[in-house]
C-alpha cells in the first residue's frame, strides 16, 4: 500500500516537473492537414501550437493577446468608441435628409 502511494506521488511530481519544463522552455507542435481528391488539393489546414508560459512567450516576442480587442482589457473603451461612431452616423444621416429635402427636384428628360 505504501508503495502505491509513493508511486502515485512520484508520477504526480514527474508530471509537474515535465509541465514546469515545458512552460519554461516551450513546446512547439506543427502540422499540416491536406484534403485532396483525385490528386487535386481541396483544402489545406496549417496547425501551429506553442505551449509555454506567458513570461517565455513575451521573451520570444509573442504578445498578441495584449492587442487583441477580444482579450485585452478596455472593453468599455471599445463600447464608448462604438457609441461615438453611432452618433456620428446618425448626425450624417440627418444631414443627408436635410440636403435631400432642400435640394431642388431634378427632372430627368427622356433622350430621343
Amino acid at each position: 500500500m505504501a508503495t502505491e502511494l509513493q508511486l502515485g506521488r512520484h508520477q504526480a511530481s514527474g508530471l509537474v516537473d515535465v509541465l514546469d519544463r515545458v512552460l519554461d522552455k516551450g513546446l512547439v507542435i506543427a502540422g499540416d492537414i491536406k484534403v485532396s481528391l483525385a490528386e487535386v488539393e481541396l483544402l489545406t489546414i496549417r496547425i501551429r501550437l506553442i505551449v509555454c508560459s506567458i513570461d517565455k512567450a513575451q521573451e520570444i516576442g509573442l504578445d498578441w493577446w495584449k492587442y487583441d480587442h477580444h482579450l485585452a482589457p478596455g472593453r468599455n473603451r471599445d463600447e464608448a468608441e462604438n457609441q461615438a461612431l453611432r452618433a456620428q452616423v446618425r448626425l450624417l444621416e440627418r444631414k443627408l435628409e436635410t440636403l435631400a429635402r432642400t435640394a431642388p427636384a431634378r427632372r430627368s428628360t427622356p433622350r430621343r
